[in-house]
């Protein structure tokens, strides 16, 4: 911990404070009593003076009034500052309608206390952040984070925060191993806490780095004196929780100074400490034996109930949530080559999997309506190389039911509050552990909401699995969008409440290391599902990073331009929160414009700032927490003034936060990885222009009378098998969803591809293996001996060309009549695409059993089938009506539209023939079919253009059918 220095400056503001204070204080009243006296009537006055006129003596009496009520005001406000300055009790209490006046009596009362002896007590006390409430327990100052003085509401909150979450991280420690034995009792040694020195507190980490040389040997310390009692009656029950005089038992390789202590040889002591040493030697492990006080059970003292804070892994899960952890561990011990990074990122890959998804379709619509040309009902072109790496991690490794039951549990949260009229509690980071969802509270916010449960104590909110599946979609806004996964900790996933920070975040560690993690955040933040919209600024990186999210990220150049953006920007929340009368964000989010207004702000700083910029950065981030203004800034040293937590991202991939008690696997995306997925988005880009048309399809079939298939799978309708045997019992759907797989994807599937998707929950590698082994005898092989089932040299599963699916028939169809033999033969144009609609029985695996498939909805081919089998119908159409055979080209429109019913070019041809036949009321009937299938939102304008064109008289005629 580094210790802030008093200096000369702080004297100077700490002077000005004081003098500022006693003018305020005093001087106001002194002078309003000298020199204008008492303001109110010496008697009741009548009525009459009602009617009087109002001379300027009684108008000074009126603004007398006023500064008496604004002096008394400001000073309830100086002393409820003082009281919780002086006491550590947390937060200070709201004088009702203090407002500025209280934010002003803030920053004097931190700047007067700064320079004195009591400035450690302005740290908010927090002994209500975590700490068991035992009948007889007193309020505790904890070891917290020693932020500039500059920012006395960015202190006061920060120290909370890291006192927070660092409550929640030693709970993890609680249940990992000690790291040894105790040592023999007269090679034991003590350590006393230490009394506060300005503002700087003791702390189990820098004991163990001093005395250890090691500051995460803290667990150590911890796990040898939890629950022993000290001298003050009190007991260790929380890592971050330790008091001036409570006596600490160290391991035995404790080294430094005096004050390690062994207990009968303390000369630097006074005797009653010497004794106080020597009876806290007598409890113990060594002192009791095995299974004493430090049972290491989980539980508070004398309640019983679960400590809940960083999630013990020790207990059963919810329903199979224990086994499917177990099987999701055994599969990812063999990542088959993948990116590690992104396997172990559910949420950022569920995000970017769908981002990616949406793009691809948007790109598939613009083709097939000629915005973008080249691609019209073809897939999008296939990845390669480490492209097709990131993308076959991204399918192994989302978690989409993860991210949707996050989404719904946090908007049901604010829709229950709402209801009753409560506003949003502060929340610093959630915590997902086996499915079950953690809230890290900022500060009590009572009772929670049903099924929320209380936690181990009024600040955490505790959500399990069980009931997050119940909750269904509400029409609320996102009540926390700036979460976003830093890393894991015991199998627990942390998600930090960025914009809830109060003041900045610094990332110190190598260069690239920091760039991992900043594009983590970055992507997460841009693609996240928890999120109804928000704005990222990226400043000294991540300029290809805005292609995921256009309409989300922004780049600038420097901070220079971050500063003067900000510095707008924060004008304008501050002056938006005061004119709708809200306190923060928070409360704005769960009033009428929850979905317009009060949308996060994460800014994202990799380049160190110079000395200048970063003291207006700080400034900016004091009140950043109210305003929805998140700050993450890379610093190559680790000291960043205003800096409320500070973490550091180790060459191993470890983000450490000491003064939180933190230490994670980092969530990385490493420079490859991201460079693979900014060109998945690249080729996906419906704005990017082509190198000429790549409509040919990825797998072309032989049409003719010779290229019969061994084994053919109709997929376009229901599924259904030639050419195979059944097989038997529960294997046979694995099987069948194994195979329609592979034939959807002609390139290859890489085996974690395939077991996620039929797994999504994980699987171990023998099922897996055995699964392949009975696909494989399934298929079958060729009668020349070639095994239908195949790897290639990725080690990717492919099928033989003589296992065929509808699809790929149809797909063959279609090319071949518009780019093969049917461009020279009218004939066969004719012919192919007539055998292409017959094809068409349905929309894709028509009869999918629910729970089934799911890996469909990473897949486009939904979107892809109808707007082929529109291709297709609008083809024959036009080959129809070259001959003016409109009641044929009708009839393929029908056909194409029984799949493609919400295309909008097939209704159109549709009214085009229709109009061909010569028949005004088949046309009407037509059109007030449109009209009725439109609902409320009406016919598209482009409809409407057209029928103004072919039957002007359309409205009227429908209005009187009508």
């Amino acid at each position: 911990m580094r210790i802030r220095r008093r200096s000369f400056g702080d004297f100077v503001k700490a002077f000005l404070a004081f003098v500022a204070l006693a003018v305020l204080l005093v001087g106001v009243p002194g002078a309003l009593a000298t020199q204008i006296g008492w303001p109110l009537p010496d008697g009741v006055p009548s009525l009459d003076w009602l009617q009087q006129e109002i001379t300027v003596h009684t108008f000074l009496n009126i603004l007398t009034v006023i500064v008496w009520l604004a002096w008394a005001q400001f000073t309830a406000c100086v002393l409820v500052e003082m009281k919780a300055a002086l006491s550590g009790v947390g937060v200070p209490g709201r004088v009702p309608g203090g407002g500025p006046s209280q934010l002003l009596a803030r920053q004097l009362v931190a700047a007067l206390l700064l320079v004195g002896a009591t400035a450690a007590s302005f740290t908010p006390g927090l002994s209500q952040l975590g700490n068991s409430y035992d009948a007889n327990q007193k309020p505790t100052v904890a070891a917290a984070q020693a932020t500039p003085g500059l920012f006395a509401q960015q202190q006061e909150q920060a120290s909370g925060a890291a006192a927070a979450l660092a409550e929640q991280a030693s709970h993890a420690a609680a249940h990992a191993d000690a790291g040894g034995s105790t040592a023999q009792q007269g090679d034991t040694k003590f350590y006393r806490i230490q009394p506060p020195e300005g503002r700087h507190h003791d702390s189990l980490w820098e004991i163990a780095q001093r005395h250890l040389g090691d500051g995460r040997r803290y667990k150590e310390i911890f796990e040898l004196n939890k629950d022993r009692v000290q001298p003050d009656g009190s007991k260790l029950s929380e890592a971050s929780l330790i008091r001036p005089g409570w006596i600490m038992e160290m391991p035995g390789d404790a080294r430094g100074g005096d004050l390690v202590e062994m207990p009968d040889e303390a000369p630097n002591v006074s005797p009653d400490v010497q004794q106080q040493i020597s009876d806290y030697a007598q409890t113990g492990d060594h002192a009791q034996g095995a299974g004493g006080a430090q049972g290491g059970s989980g539980h508070a003292q004398g309640g019983g109930a679960t400590q809940v804070s960083v999630p013990d892994q020790q207990r059963p899960a919810h329903g199979t949530g224990q086994q499917q952890a177990t099987a999701v561990g055994a599969e990812s011990d063999s990542s088959f080559g993948l990116p590690e990074a992104l396997l172990a990122a559910p949420l950022l890959a569920a995000g970017l999997l769908g981002a990616l998804g949406r793009r691809r379709r948007q790109a598939l619509w613009q083709s097939a309506f000629g915005s973008v040309g080249g691609r019209r009902g073809m897939e999008p072109p296939t990845p390669t190389g480490d492209a097709q790496d990131v993308q076959d991690a991204l399918l192994v490794g989302a978690d989409p039911e993860g991210v949707r039951l996050l989404d719904r549990s946090l908007r049901g949260l604010a829709a229950s509050l709402t209801e009753e009229s409560r506003a949003l509690p502060v929340v610093y980071a959630a915590w997902l552990s086996n499915g079950d969802l953690h809230l890290q509270l900022a500060q009590p916010a009572g009772k929670p909401p049903a099924p929320w449960q209380q936690g181990q104590d009024q600040t955490f909110w505790m959500l399990s699995r069980t009931d997050a599946e119940r909750y269904e979609d509400v029409d609320t806004a996102a009540p926390y969008p700036g979460l976003v996964s830093l890393g894991t900790m015991d199998d627990s996933r942390l998600l930090l409440n960025l914009e809830a920070v109060p003041g900045i975040v610094s990332l110190s560690g190598r260069e690239a290391d920091r760039a991992a993690v900043f594009a983590s955040v970055a992507a997460e933040l841009a693609t996240n599902g928890w999120s109804d919209r928000m704005t990222i600024t990226l400043v000294g990186f991540g300029e290809d990073l805005t292609l995921l999210a256009p309409n989300r990220i922004r780049h600038l150049e420097d901070v220079e331009a971050l500063v003067e953006t900000m510095e707008a920007e924060t004008r304008q929340r501050r002056g938006a929160l005061g004119a709708a009368g809200h306190d923060s964000v928070l409360t704005g989010r769960t009033g009428p414009a929850q979905h317009t207004r009060w949308a996060p702000h994460l800014v994202l700083l990799a380049a160190q700032p110079s000395a200048e910029d970063a003291v207006k950065l700080a400034e900016l981030a004091a009140d950043a927490g109210r305003l929805g203004i998140g700050y993450l800034v890379g610093t190559e040293t680790g000291d960043l003034p205003g800096a409320a937590w500070e973490m550091e991202i180790t060459g191993q991939g470890k983000l450490l936060a000491p003064l939180l008690g933190l230490e994670l696997d980092a969530q990385l995306l490493p420079a490859a990885q991201q460079r693979a997925v900014v060109e998945l988005f690249v080729e996906a880009d419906p704005e990017r222009d082509t190198d000429g048309p790549a409509t040919t399809p990825p797998f072309l079939v032989d049409i003719s009378e010779q290229g019969r298939p061994a084994v053919y799978a109709r997929l376009v309708g229901p599924y259904e098998i030639i050419g195979l045997d059944n097989p038997d019992g529960e294997r046979s759907a694995l099987l069948h969803e194994a195979l329609a797989l592979l034939l959807l994807h002609r390139e290859g599937v890489h085996p974690r591809v395939l077991s996620s998707a039929l797994w999504p929950r994980g699987v171990t590698d023998d099922v897996r293996s055995a699964l392949l082994d009975r696909l494989h005898d399934w298929l079958g092989a060729d009668p020349d001996g070639t095994p239908r089932l195949a790897t290639d040299s990725s080690g990717r599963l492919t099928l033989a060309k003589t296992v065929v699916s509808d699809l790929d028939v149809l797909r063959s169809l279609y090319h071949e009549a518009t780019q093969g033999k049917g461009v020279d033969s009218r004939a066969v144009r004719g012919r192919l695409l007539t055998d292409a609609l017959v094809l068409v029985r349905g929309p894709l695996l028509a009869d999918r059993p629910e729970g089934r498939y799911r890996w469909l909805t990473h897949e486009i081919v939904d979107a892809q089938l109808p707007l082929l089998v529109a291709d297709t119908g609008l083809a024959l159409c036009e080959f129809h009506m070259e001959k003016n055979r409109a009641e044929k080209a009708i009839e393929a429109l029908n056909a194409a539209l029984r799949t493609a019913p919400a295309d909008e070019r097939l209704w159109h041809e549709l009214l085009r023939a229709t109009h061909a036949t010569g028949d005004t009321d088949r046309l009407t009937a037509l059109a007030t079919d449109l009209i009725g299938r439109s609902g409320a939102r009406g016919l598209p304008p482009r409809t409407e253009a057209l029928l103004d064109e072919l039957l002007p008289t359309w409205r009227d005629a429908i209005a009187a059918v009508g």
